[in-house]
């Protein structure tokens, strides 16, 4: 309402004869505007006798408001940030590995974390330590590539690796290169909490020449030794004889209970029918192929209506196996369903050359 009665007093035009001094006009009460609930003081302009013109009072200024960014203003380009000097250390880190003879690009492409983490000396001191083992880029760098955590090592901690090895898991000097050949991740494992634990719990089960078996020493106790002996356990074996199986064939500790020993014990008693004897006279069954070996040989079994040992169905060549088939077939050797398999159909006991 003030801002349209102001815009109604701007308009009005002064009189042309000069007023001799300026007046003020009271307003009655008629002259309130009705739409105002009660009345206000309104200053009319006061008129200036020498100019004959009206002045109004100074119209309060506004604050300056921010232009609003129309959707098709396009910002300014970011100014690119200042470029940072080059890592020089990391470029001498590249350089030396290639120096000799590792493969860069797979090193920056899948180890960068460890050899950013690793300081160049102590990359160097780790390579002098295993070049006075006389090991060769080649080998370096399947080493490398299988364990890189290598790289942030130091010889302190890699030095009583070393020592554990030659003399508490009593691995011979001349062995020493094919052991970390082997298990790389042997050097970054702690002989405190894993190696002499592993090694403690391997002659507790019995097992003679850990030296021969090195690559277990870097497994945990609790989270891959004893749950394998505790599967066995759980599908019908005794602790004595799943003992017994993990001491006749180690290597069975390295072996995936989901991928690898489920399926061929699923086979092995349902497909084949055998008793879980064998297993615990061949523990061996689970290092061959289940797709390659067992149910292409087993199947050739029954098409011939034959049943050979567990060993002699796998262990045996190719070649070897197909003769043993062709001797059954044309010797007439009675099938496994027969009353006579039990004392005739061993056709491995005078040619078992274990």
């Amino acid at each position: 309402m003030e801002d349209t009665l102001l815009h109604f007093l701007s308009n009005i035009k002064p009189s042309p004869l000069p007023y001799p001094k300026a007046h003020s006009f009271p307003l009655s009460h008629h002259d309130y505007c009705p739409a105002l609930s009660c009345p206000r003081t309104l200053h009319f302009p006061t008129l200036s006798s020498k100019t004959n013109t009206a002045s109004l009072p100074p119209k309060p200024l506004k604050t300056p408001e921010t232009p609003s960014v129309s959707s098709h203003h396009i910002p300014p380009p970011p100014q690119s940030p200042p470029q940072e000097p080059p890592n020089t250390e990391f470029q001498e880190k590249i350089l030396y590995l290639d120096s000799i003879g590792l493969d860069i690009s797979s090193l920056i492409n899948h180890h960068r974390p460890f050899i950013l983490s690793a300081s160049l000396s102590n990359i160097k001191s780790i390579i002098d330590l295993l070049t006075s083992m006389n090991f060769t880029p080649q080998e370096f760098r399947r080493i490398i590539s299988m364990c890189p955590e290598i790289l942030t090592s130091t010889p302190s901690t890699v030095t009583p690796v070393i020592t554990f090895l030659l003399r508490e898991a009593r691995v011979n000097g001349y062995d020493l290169k094919h052991v970390i050949n082997r298990r790389p991740r042997l050097l970054v494992s702690s002989v405190k909490y894993c190696l002499r634990p592993t090694l403690y719990f391997l002659q507790s089960i019995g097992l003679e020449e850990v030296k021969r078996h090195t690559y277990l020493l870097s497994c945990s106790v609790e989270k891959k030794l004893l749950p394998r002996i505790q599967y066995f356990e759980k599908i019908g074996f005794s602790y004595k004889d799943a003992v017994s199986m993990f001491r006749r064939f180690p290597q069975l500790f390295n072996y995936s209970i989901k991928n690898n020993i489920e399926p061929k014990l699923n086979y092995f008693v349902v497909e084949m029918g055998r008793d879980l004897k064998e297993l615990k006279e061949f523990p061996q069954y689970f290092s061959f192929s289940l797709e390659n070996r067992i149910k292409p040989r087993h199947q050739c079994c029954v098409e011939k209506g034959l049943c050979f040992p567990l060993h002699t169905l796998l262990k045996t060549s190719q070649e070897e196996f197909m003769s043993r088939i062709d001797v059954c077939c044309n010797s007439s050797v009675p099938s496994r369903s027969s009353p006579l398999y039990s004392v005739n159909c061993d056709v491995d006991s005078s040619t078992n050359t274990e």
